[in-house]
């Protein structure tokens, strides 16, 4: 064989080699404050949540996640922590408790028992904004940027303590390992592509 063919095999193998070679996907980080930066996409919201429920109304799962991204931006909230916690909550909107879909109460405000069924909200976008709300009177000082919905904000005090999805235990949450639970499911949510 001439050297000439010997290089260019040589060369060819080196392509096929490297070409066929597996690149490391780095695995998303989905920060855990509750005022962190969002990192997931709508898109990515919805494959989530068609993985856990694909029952769903994929046009009602693709609205929700278009409104916790946009609320969440406007007062400055975590839309991922945020989306995580409503497929905690509605159990990835199957309901199942006090709590029933055409309340529009995506995070149990107010649901404490048969007497106290929760929080009712006229649209889907309304019981969002209560829920970033909720969240903004959990995690941060800032005023909100949009009109207030969330009646039961003003009970949060002191506003800004529980930074993180940890500190939702006892608070938010009478359960103890309530932010291991939001952990779990954004720990699954880092796995989406």
């Amino acid at each position: 064989m001439k050297p000439v063919y010997r290089i260019l095999l040589g060369f060819i193998f080196v392509i096929a080699l490297f070409s066929c070679r597996t690149v490391p996907v780095q695995q998303i980080q989905i920060s855990r404050s509750l005022t962190g930066r969002a990192v997931l996409s709508e898109k990515q919201l919805i494959t989530f949540f068609m993985m856990n429920n694909s029952l769903a109304d994929r046009g009602q799962v693709t609205r929700l996640a278009r409104y916790y991204i946009s609320e969440a931006y406007d007062e400055g909230i975590n839309s991922d922590v945020a989306f995580a916690q409503m497929c905690l909550e509605t159990g990835f909107l199957r309901f199942g408790g006090l709590v029933t879909p055409e309340m529009h109460n995506y995070c149990g405000l107010g649901s404490i028992d048969t007497d106290h069924p929760g929080e009712s909200f006229k649209t889907e976008q309304e019981g969002v904004r209560a829920h970033i709300q909720h969240l903004n009177a959990y995690g941060d000082t800032d005023s909100l940027v949009n009109p207030l919905v969330d009646k039961r904000a003003k009970w949060v005090t002191p506003r800004g303590k529980a930074p993180t999805v940890f500190e939702l235990s006892g608070t938010w949450a009478s359960d103890p390992a309530y932010g291991k639970k939001l952990d779990a499911i954004l720990s699954k949510m880092e796995s989406v592509r």
